[in-house]
């Protein structure tokens, strides 16, 4: 698969998320220049790094201070001057407030949602990259219970093709699986 040359050079040590990926959570959550973004389960810092390219201001939560020299390294790389990277647990709270987007990319990602919940704006986003369909259950019954709206889930599948004198066709190579993504909304002041 063809990764996009700024992503050629950022490093890589845990799992990533993809640009495919990537890009249907920045058109999904409408980020932009303006936005105040929190990230949970940095790992090696890839969609930090990508809404930092974007936002206002990112703020990355990781457990694992290998996980961190990573993402640290990749922000450096991009220079990165509104990236934070915090090791912290975001299941034991998050300090940022009026937040836009909240992404959880992290195993029980549905125990991040009570703080999640309190630190989005109205009307702001919260997004789960979640591997497994069971996650995804978990996940959409803690967001019913906490009265997110505009509950979302979806699979990203993204087909190359193989284009030759002789015929058009999709490419032998297999479409894959990465992570089932599940938005949801808090309620906006009306």
């Amino acid at each position: 698969m063809l990764v996009p040359y700024s992503y050629k050079k950022l490093k890589r040590g845990p799992q990533v998320i993809l640009p495919k990926d990537i890009g249907i959570i920045l058109a999904y959550s409408g980020v932009g220049k303006g936005s105040v973004c929190v990230d949970a389960g940095t790992g090696s810092g890839w969609l930090a790094v990508s809404l930092a390219k974007i936002c206002k201001e990112v703020t990355s939560y990781e457990i694992r201070e290998d996980f961190i020299k990573i993402a640290e390294r990749n922000k450096e790389i991009e220079n990165l001057d509104n990236l934070k990277i915090k090791n912290a647990d975001v299941t034991e709270g998050i300090t940022e407030t009026d937040v836009d987007l909240i992404t959880l990319d992290m195993p029980d990602s549905d125990k991040a949602l009570k703080p999640a919940y309190k630190a989005l704006k109205p009307g702001g986003i919260v997004v789960g990259y979640l591997p497994h369909m069971e996650q995804v259950k978990a996940f959409v019954s803690m967001m019913e219970k906490l009265k997110f709206i505009n509950i979302l889930t979806m699979e990203v599948i993204v087909r190359d093709m193989l284009v030759r004198q002789e015929g058009v066709r999709p490419s032998t190579k297999g479409v894959w699986h990465t992570a089932y993504l599940t938005f949801g909304q808090k309620e906006p002041n009306v």
